[in-house]
């Protein structure tokens, strides 16, 4: 039984280390031990991917094979990107205690991300301002941090900062507007937190984030 130990043990630590080796770029330096040594007592692969305009990150399972896989956007800021992968890895408890008889974003998850988060409020990770705002998130968690303007705007400041940043927020009603290379709106009016603006292709509406990059169509 010994020898047994003794190799599983040495692949946990080799498992600890190709995560670190993983994540070393994306997340705060003192989160680095933590959320790497949790990830490696998990069967569960890491992809990081390009940015994808509809999510910050995702949990999946393969059909077939029943393996589990979290992918988190490579372009977060290192606090956007550990919040992100916490939360994946909240689905991932989640789906390991309950599988799918449980909703996506319900009580178990909630509590489970709760529970997750609690080691990184405990040795400070987060800036002040992060904490706070992500404390009152907590209280509530929801299926996206991008959707809790107020954390949303505070984890914006830690963004790099790139020139002539335009927000929907920042223009007018019927401002023309494109995101990313192919879609062109019409802002609208807000409706709750959200602007409702018209697709100019396909002449459909759809509920955009006040905080959302746009580039102003002439």
């Amino acid at each position: 039984m010994t020898p047994q130990f003794k190799l599983d043990f040495a692949e946990n630590i080799e498992k600890v280390r190709a995560f670190q080796n993983i994540l070393k770029q994306f997340i705060p330096h003192k989160s680095l031990a933590l959320i790497s040594t949790y990830l490696a007592e998990k069967n569960v692969k890491l992809k990081i991917v390009r940015s994808r305009r509809t999510k910050l990150g995702d949990f999946r399972v393969s059909l077939k094979t029943k393996a589990t896989a979290i992918t988190v956007n490579q372009d977060l800021n290192e606090y956007s990107f550990l919040i992100t992968l916490v939360h994946e890895i909240a689905h991932l408890d989640c789906y390991l205690n309950h599988k799918k008889r449980v909703k996506p974003h319900g009580d178990e998850w909630k509590n489970e991300f709760k529970k997750l988060m609690q080691p990184f409020f405990y040795h400070k990770i987060f800036p002040q301002d992060i904490f706070v705002a992500l404390n009152n998130y907590m209280n509530n968690p929801l299926a996206s941090s991008c959707s809790d303007l107020g954390l949303m705007r505070v984890l914006k400041n830690y963004d790099k900062q790139k020139n002539n940043i335009i927000y929907l927020e920042e223009v007018a009603e019927n401002t023309i507007f494109r995101i990313g290379k192919n879609r062109v709106f019409k802002k609208g009016i807000k409706r709750r937190k959200l602007y409702k603006c018209m697709d100019l292709n396909s002449k459909k509406h759809y509920l955009i984030n006040p905080l959302s990059e746009i580039e102003i169509v002439e």
